[in-house]
């Protein structure tokens, strides 16, 4: 070839081989210096071509081994692990694995799912990085992960998990909540609730029913995205001049009345809002116990709208999240990254309902 081609010609007429499997996945493209000779240009130039190929993802360099072609054809079905703890916990996180299920029978991939589902946190712990090491062992396509909590180690083991998969060149979305407490940010898509925004909504919801000192209550070692709903809740209500300190932030296990009676009450102006309908329900006991009305004293809501919420005592007013629309949105993430691991990473922040029930409306006499 006597005339030199330039760099983005190479590059085009090489991406379009690689999509068209002329090489296929898993193939060796040829060597730097046999394709700068084929088309008359410097060594340098091939290799910024194959460098942008790689940062897209279609190709990977492997020293001993040569250039592998990672791009799989639109056709390709692909296998994704499911990593989701919470599952034996929460059935926001059933109702998202349940979905992510029938989307595979639907689309053009398979999902390996081997449970870690279990009540106990303590067990999720033990069987989540089994599952994830089995996930790389069997080379997936793809891994969507729900990061752990509950358990006062959550964080180390979450960054080790990513921190593994991420070694093995395995594209990850985060389901519900990132790994990094926020304003941190990870490198991984996420895909949750708008938290900040559902806090919002629940402390002018309050507010609106006539409360003038809200309460937020948490158990230790929650997910972060609990962090995020707090600080939502701590600026709608400032933003009304209402006062939201540290003496407004609960942190401990409410089935302890002795902490549950130190949250200061003004009858017919508090609300607490809790992390979730699980804490919520356990404190709608221990606040009964101890003499507390719910709707003459206080009200109470919580956050995924859970089945039996509305089957409690005092019906419980929660926000739900939009798990169905979570998990379609997780696998078009999935599929984003798998055509171009290069891409900058995007967190993608859903709406959800407020369901409102009697736990968060007065009675008055």
């Amino acid at each position: 070839m006597d005339a030199k081609i330039n760099y983005k010609t190479i590059y085009n007429t090489l991406k379009e081989e690689i999509t068209q499997s002329v090489f296929p996945s898993g193939s060796l493209l040829p060597t730097e210096q046999t394709l700068a000779q084929k088309y008359n240009v410097s060594r340098p130039t091939i290799a910024k071509v194959y460098n942008q190929l790689q940062e897209e993802g279609y190709i990977k360099k492997k020293k001993g081994l040569g250039t592998i072609v990672m791009h799989k054809n639109v056709n390709t079905t692909y296998t994704f692990g499911l990593l989701l703890p919470g599952a034996g916990e929460s059935e926001i996180f059933s109702i998202i694995n349940d979905q992510l299920l029938k989307q595979s029978e639907e689309g053009k991939f398979n999902c390996l799912w081997e449970g870690a589902m279990a009540n106990s946190a303590d067990i999720r712990k033990n069987l989540i990085e089994t599952c994830c090491d089995n996930y790389i062992k069997k080379n997936v396509d793809g891994i969507f992960f729900s990061p752990l909590e509950r358990v006062p180690d959550a964080d180390l083991i979450n960054h080790r998990i990513c921190a593994s998969i991420q070694e093995a060149g395995i594209p990850l979305v985060l389901i519900d909540r990132d790994i990094m407490k926020f304003p941190k940010r990870s490198e991984f898509d996420i895909i949750c609730l708008d938290n900040f925004s559902a806090g919002c909504v629940m402390g002018q919801h309050l507010i609106d029913a006539g409360c003038e000192l809200i309460h937020f209550f948490y158990r230790p070692d929650s997910a972060n995205s609990v962090n995020l709903r707090l600080s939502g809740v701590k600026d709608i209500v400032q933003e009304h001049k209402l006062q939201f300190t540290n003496e407004n932030i609960h942190c401990g296990n409410p089935e302890d009345q002795d902490f549950v009676k130190q949250i200061k009450v003004i009858p017919g102006k508090t609300g607490i809002i809790c992390a979730n309908d699980s804490t919520a329900a356990v404190l709608m006991s221990s606040l009964d116990a101890i003499g507390i009305k719910i709707s003459e004293d206080i009200l109470i809501c919580g956050y995924d709208d859970m089945k039996y919420s509305k089957h409690l005592k005092h019906s419980l007013t929660s926000f739900r999240q939009p798990c169905e629309e979570i998990a379609n949105v997780s696998i078009e993430l999935m599929m984003r990254r798998i055509k171009n691991k290069g891409v900058v990473p995007v967190t993608v922040n859903l709406t959800g309902e407020i369901i409102i029930r009697e736990s968060s409306s007065f009675i008055r006499k």
